[in-house]
């Protein structure tokens, strides 16, 4: 499903549509649609559909389509159709040469220099959003828990030291449990999962000072997105690091030293090291570890300043039980997207009473709304 608030609202619109490539027909996942000269923008989901929620006043404005190594459109929201919309992208090449000689020759010096300059770069101002967040447990293929709630994130400054806040709106839950094996899997942490991997803001779950240099870095190739031109960092732990930590790729803006998105996973070589870090509580006649641990953010830009966009995370387990002939496998996925925001000039913050608490367990708290089924999400710890 793509993202979208419960029901339709008064005053709004909502556009359907699919995103997919010119040449190959493959739907584009992840790309991203904002209604220019506002905060409101949506994400397509894992068949590249999407759902775009528009204000009546705002539907002679233009969307605004961008994907990594895809030369990004511009549409009339005029031209938006009531049913079904198709958008095709056209892919961008670029090569090595067109990056600018002064750019940084070493790769940690640049991950080292973004980071240092998300003070500059990203909203540095308190800021209020509303976000879409679910999460889904499967297992093998099949859905056994969805999950699904509106929240507002009481969003700290880039620079600040507070972690941001977090109030639910809004949320529902379906689950078979004739599908759970006995075994009841439960996400803890609900929205702050997807949360927590906005880097720049926490970097230190990835890049705390003391573990920088357990890390090689290396420059991959070169995209665009939105006309800006992108380099790759690769990184992965250094050989004979014990400890579990993550490999993947870094999307930084190399004019401006601004980390566009990252994608990567934990390396759960050692699934004993791997099952401490994520397994709370399981059953005595069961082990249980985690085989694949991967994540996703996305920022986005408005008038020169980037803020937190979009996170995913999936988590797939084994559970092999004495006694029994066959490992059971669950995979356990959480997503979260911004569909709108504004300053928070009061820095106004909920109660502590009244805030989501970064142990909750969603599925307990989601009680159920009657407007209709949309979608779902999980991940961290179990």
């Amino acid at each position: 499903m793509s993202f979208g608030l419960f029901a339709q609202e008064e005053g709004f619109k909502e556009y359907l549509g699919e995103v997919y490539d010119s040449e190959t027909k493959k739907p584009l996942v992840f790309a991203t649609l904002t209604l220019e000269n506002t905060n409101i923008s949506t994400i397509t989901n894992t068949e590249g559909e999407f759902s775009l929620k528009v204000p009546e006043s705002n539907t002679s404005e233009n969307v605004i389509v961008s994907f990594l190594g895809y030369r990004t459109k511009r549409i009339p929201m005029l031209q938006f159709k009531a049913e079904r919309n198709e958008i095709v992208m056209t892919e961008l090449v670029t090569q090595l040469s067109e990056v600018n000689l002064s750019i940084p020759k070493d790769a940690r010096a640049l991950v080292r220099e973004t980071l240092k300059k998300r003070g500059e770069n990203y909203i540095n101002n308190p800021t209020v959003m509303t976000a879409f967040y679910r999460e889904t447990i499967k297992r093998r293929r099949q859905n056994v828990s969805l999950s699904e709630a509106v929240v507002n994130i009481y969003k700290a400054p880039y620079t600040s030291n507070r972690t941001d806040a977090l109030k639910l709106f809004k949320a529902r839950k379906s689950t078979d449990y004739s599908k759970l094996d006995t075994l009841a899997l439960k996400l803890q942490g609900g929205p702050f999962n997807a949360l927590f991997v906005d880097m720049v803001k926490y970097p230190d779950y990835i890049f705390a000072d003391d573990l920088f240099e357990y890390y090689d870095f290396s420059f991959s190739n070169s995209t665009r997105v939105d006309d800006k031109l992108i380099y790759v960092i690769n990184f992965e732990q250094k050989p004979g690091i014990i400890d579990p930590l993550y490999t993947g790729k870094l999307y930084i803006d190399v004019e401006n030293k601004i980390l566009t998105s990252a994608i990567y996973s934990l390396n759960i070589t050692n699934r004993n090291l791997a099952a401490q870090m994520f397994v709370r509580k399981k059953p005595r006649n069961a082990d249980v570890w985690p085989t694949e641990v991967a994540y996703r953010v996305d920022y986005r830009e408005r008038d020169g300043k980037w803020y937190y966009g979009y996170s995913n995370v999936l988590m797939e387990f084994k559970i092999n039980w004495d006694k029994k002939l066959f490992n059971s496998v669950y995979s356990m996925s959480c997503e979260m997207a911004i569909t709108d925001w504004e300053e928070n000039l009061s820095n106004d913050i909920p109660k502590y009473k009244d805030r989501i608490k970064s142990d909750i367990i969603l599925t307990d708290e989601a009680i159920g709304f009657a407007d209709p089924v949309a979608g779902r999400i999980q991940h961290h710890r179990t």
